[in-house]
């Protein structure tokens, strides 16, 4: 197994259409340069505990528009390593729904400057959830 998978494991990941199109309807958004993240909390099922349901999820994508197949999963490759390398800053005891919206910037830029970029952005969805049980936050920038 690589280093990717073995820091952003499947059951990380959100891989259900429904779920991201949810995110998208009811979820808050930070905007920063070379992405934008949507999140929202996620709420306990019953009877469904296990791994899968705790936790952060997060979920990518890569519209047709940034380029052919290989620029789309050149992008991919990168997002997943700087999540990956950046989810700490989430911590485990936090339950959210996290979809990344990359842009064609993530190709040309460093990669230090990327995994600080998610880092800030995932530290401002921890501070934005410390804040979602009183009410909406307004659409912040990183």
């Amino acid at each position: 197994m690589s280093a990717v998978s073995q820091s952003f494991p499947r059951t990380a990941r959100i891989l259900k259409h429904a779920t991201f199109e949810n995110v998208y309807q009811n979820g808050k958004k930070v905007f920063s340069p070379q992405m934008i993240i949507f999140y929202m909390p996620r709420m306990a099922v019953p009877g469904a505990g296990g791994p899968a349901t705790s936790g952060p999820r997060i979920g990518l994508t890569v519209g047709k528009k940034l380029g052919g197949a290989v620029d789309r999963n050149r992008i991919k490759r990168r997002m997943r390593s700087a999540v990956g390398s950046a989810m700490q800053e989430l911590g485990s005891d936090l339950r959210v729904d996290i979809v990344i919206n990359a842009r064609k910037t993530v190709l040309s830029s460093d990669f230090a400057g990327l995994q600080a970029e998610v880092r800030k952005a995932f530290a401002a969805v921890r501070a934005g959830m410390g804040k979602s049980q009183g009410g909406g936050l307004p659409a912040r920038s990183v």
